[in-house]
């Protein structure tokens, strides 16, 4: 069964999360380019990476697998943009954005599973 993923709501949502994250993250410290700042964009590319490896998969299981992927790599990707607000890095309003982002992702990959476990 093929899948479009450019049909999903939560590809689109997790899409531009990661140019956003690319786009607030480009003024973290020299010093965190390769700790929080990398671990940041690969928690916050590893999400719609995940969801359209998923949907090239033939069966309901693999592609629920990935899906339970993407939906821990944002998990992680909103416990480091918390971290980097706690930090200082990022600033408050900005944290504030993402997190709410994150908050709208996660749900819609929570729903898009639920759904998809209760198929037949």
């Amino acid at each position: 069964m093929a899948r479009d993923h450019r049909k999903l709501k939560v590809f689109t949502l997790a899409d531009d999360l990661v140019l956003e994250v690319y786009h607030r993250t480009q003024g973290f410290p020299v010093e965190e380019r390769y700790g929080l700042q990398a671990q940041i964009r690969r928690a916050a590319v590893s999400v719609p990476t995940n969801i359209v490896e998923g949907c090239a998969r033939r069966s309901t299981r693999d592609y629920l697998h990935f899906l339970i992927i993407a939906l821990g790599s944002a998990s992680e990707l909103r416990y480091l943009l918390d971290l980097s607000g706690r930090l200082m890095i990022l600033d408050t309003k900005e944290q504030t954005d993402l997190d709410a982002r994150c908050g709208e992702l996660l749900r819609g990959l929570q729903g898009l599973i639920a759904a998809m476990e209760r198929r037949p």
